[in-house]
């Protein structure tokens, strides 16, 4: 070809160079418009993982808690019931203890209960309540042993 009809064919076909043009970049915007919806896709289906993983150690995290929590709350009225004794007062409530395996170990019989109640009254219509502590201490002129 010469460069007559080069120009001559240029002339008659200029209209198909922007739409050519126009076509690659359209094409070439898909291609970047459908690799980042890919990458926005993959983000979001990590960050969905991570989420749940986040949930899920969240939701173990909870529930070890409250085993701890009551394990050791457990222990602490274990401790507690060691050191203070249960103190019942009723005779039909030590009867009801006393049918538990708890009971039956440490609960005094319901006529030892009555004969506690009893001594218990008798100490409270104790005739000379001055005879325990109740008198006044005597002050001790002496200086302490040990000098001071």
């Amino acid at each position: 070809m010469t460069w007559v009809r080069i120009v001559a064919a240029l002339r008659r076909f200029w209209w198909a160079i922007p739409i050519v043009a126009a076509s690659a970049l359209a094409l070439m915007f898909r291609v970047q418009r459908d690799d980042a919806r890919h990458t926005l896709d993959n983000e979001r289906a990590a960050w969905t993982a991570e989420i749940d993983r986040a949930d899920k150690a969240r939701l173990t995290a909870e529930r070890d808690y409250a085993v701890r929590l009551a394990t050791a709350a457990d222990g602490y009225a274990a401790r507690i019931s060691a050191l203070k004794p249960i103190i019942l007062r009723s005779t039909d409530t030590v009867r009801e203890y006393a049918q538990t395996a708890a009971g039956r170990a440490v609960c005094l019989g319901a006529d030892r209960v009555r004969g506690i109640d009893a001594l218990d009254a008798e100490l409270a219509d104790d005739p000379d309540p001055a005879r325990g502590g109740a008198r006044a201490v005597q002050a001790d002129a002496r200086p302490p042993a040990g000098g001071r």
